[in-house]
């Protein structure tokens, strides 16, 4: 007798993911690696952008994601908390190679941790980037020198290449499974 209205399956089964960081980070030379499986040189991040796909690879295969690319410019950072209210994982990218902007790296962390609009068990990661860089600091050393304290947000800290995509696979591999365990501790309270 009646019909029953549904969304398109993408639409229902995509996961929200808000990319955070500092300027130069590589926030959105990661967003194109993924959305198009190429590199794409980028240019500063004014706001925001928003890309929807669909992974081709790796555990989360098949699995769709909408990833906000916030930017990471001194004056846009108070923006940040309207971006987390209704995501289910943030990534917060770290240039490894730009040690003297690790301290300023931990200060944002921090802040980003202590805002009430981060939904309680959202896991966090944090993307040590541009691993192929001959001066590029370990996702270990990088975790060290920034005296990272895991919480119930801040997850680990996962190594990667935005512009040859290496890492990403099992970055989102690693993500899909943060979010479904997530959502699980969600539902049983």
């Amino acid at each position: 007798m009646g019909g029953k209205l549904s969304l398109p399956l993408f639409e229902s089964s995509t996961h929200q993911v808000v990319m955070l960081g500092l300027d130069n980070a590589g926030k959105s030379t990661i967003i194109y690696r993924l959305k198009l499986n190429q590199f794409v040189q980028p240019t500063p991040t004014i706001g925001f952008n928003c890309e929807k796909f669909r992974l081709t690879s790796g555990l989360a295969r098949g699995q769709g994601f909408s990833l906000w690319d916030v930017g990471g410019q001194e004056k846009l950072r108070p923006l940040w908390r309207s971006y987390i209210r209704h995501t289910d994982a943030v990534l917060f990218v770290v240039d490894s190679t730009d040690v003297e902007r690790f301290e300023e790296v931990l200060v944002e962390v921090q802040n980003l941790l202590r805002l009430p609009e981060l939904p309680k068990n959202v896991p966090i990661l944090l993307l040590a980037n541009k691993q192929d860089l001959p001066l590029a600091k370990t996702k270990d050393e990088i975790e060290q020198s920034l005296c990272i304290d895991f919480d119930s947000h801040l997850t680990m800290v996962l190594g990667c290449c935005a512009v040859t995509g290496e890492g990403l696979d099992d970055i989102f591999s690693i993500l899909y499974s943060l979010i479904l365990d997530s959502r699980r501790g969600l539902k049983k309270r």
